[in-house]
């Protein structure tokens, strides 16, 4: 496949050229390397972008010709996602597939043709779809996770620097941060618990008994109570008349209710539980840290708001690849965040100290 016309061929364009080929290729490894660890559908779809991919880089071979060269690396953000695949193969590495399909050249290139732009710009809803289905898989989990550790950077670096803006001592700072720390973790653990359980209970109240079915061929066809059924769930009644008719006709089986995806978007108990205090102890053990090798006064709370001010930056960025968003805004909104709340607490350890100093 070639563009209309003859492209310019100048040293300059030619590397262009090489690079989208390297490019391309790159991308294909990683759609492979990807399927690799994938199964039925989904496989199925990264091996078609893999090949799609594939088309592209042809069209690169075909326009540098007897120019092509020797292979080149593809860029670096495309060797970044071709070792986090190899490696991981997760949704974090969907999440940034689709941050990178979104950023395409061939939109404003006139060497690629409007098919291979609009290509690039599919790939990414593709991607985008994917991802969906492995944040829905990990996100009670991870917003447990994501939460804890934001919530233990942040109070606990609040409670480190209030309480050292009042006057105490380290000593009194250490155990006031361990104290929160281990009170913070249990509560975090044992209130995700309780609501995720609850949150699953409630989802299972609401599933239909699979026991109900067998009654379906018993039931009076002339008074059709399936239909009552249908019509509890939300079709209006001659909706439900028609659909319960062909139930009770044989004509269309009544599907079971399938609520595994919104389990799985909720996650287990135990799960959000246990990473909920695994990360809030991570979390608020930092602010700590200074205090436990030995610095105190002023150093200690500048070590322990950078230290916390670059956790946040982490969390924020892995909160913004997963989302989809940018990662930088992210991690800014998040030291942002972080930073306010302790100030505040800060001003306020400061003002109690002085008035009953």
């Amino acid at each position: 496949m070639s563009t209309v016309g003859a492209p310019r061929r100048d040293a300059r364009t030619l590397r262009r050229w090489r690079q989208y080929l390297a490019d391309e290729r790159a991308e294909a490894a990683v759609y492979r390397d990807l399927a690799s660890r994938r199964h039925g559908e989904e496989r199925e779809i990264l091996l078609a972008l893999a090949e799609a991919e594939g088309r592209h880089a042809a069209h690169w071979e075909d326009l540098l010709g007897i120019d092509v060269g020797l292979p080149l690396r593809g860029d670096l953000r495309t060797r970044v996602l071709a070792f986090l695949a190899r490696h991981f193969g997760s949704v974090f590495v969907l999440a940034l597939v689709q941050r990178a399909e979104a950023r395409s050249p061939y939109a404003d290139d006139a060497d690629a043709t409007e098919a291979m732009a609009a290509d690039e710009r599919i790939h990414g809803e593709v991607v985008r779809g994917l991802a969906t289905r492995g944040r829905a898989r990990l996100s009670g989990t991870f917003r447990a996770a994501v939460f804890g550790a934001n919530d233990g950077l942040v109070s606990n670096l609040s409670l480190v620097l209030g309480i050292s803006a009042g006057g105490a001592g380290q000593r009194t700072v250490l155990l006031a941060g361990v104290a929160g720390l281990l009170a913070g973790a249990l509560s975090m653990g044992a209130g995700e618990y309780v609501s995720v359980r609850s949150q699953r209970e409630l989802l299972e109240a609401s599933t239909p008994d699979p026991e109900a079915d067998s009654a379906v061929g018993n039931l009076d066809v002339d008074a059709n109570e399936l239909a009552l059924v249908y019509r509890a769930r939300g079709m209006d009644a001659a909706q439900a008349e028609a659909h319960a008719a062909e139930v009770l006709g044989g004509l269309r089986p009544e599907p079971a209710a399938d609520v595994e995806d919104e389990h799985e978007a909720v996650g287990t108990g135990l799960g959000a539980a246990t990473s909920s205090f695994l990360f809030f102890a991570s979390g608020a053990v930092i602010p700590v840290l200074p205090f436990l090798f030995g610095l105190a006064g002023g150093t200690a709370l500048v070590v322990a708001t950078v230290l916390v001010g670059l956790a946040l930056l982490g969390t924020g960025a892995v909160v913004g690849l997963l989302s989809g968003g940018p990662p930088l805004r992210r991690a800014v909104r998040q030291l942002a965040i972080g930073c306010a709340a302790a100030a505040i607490t800060y001003g306020l350890g400061t003002l109690f100290g002085t008035t009953t100093g």
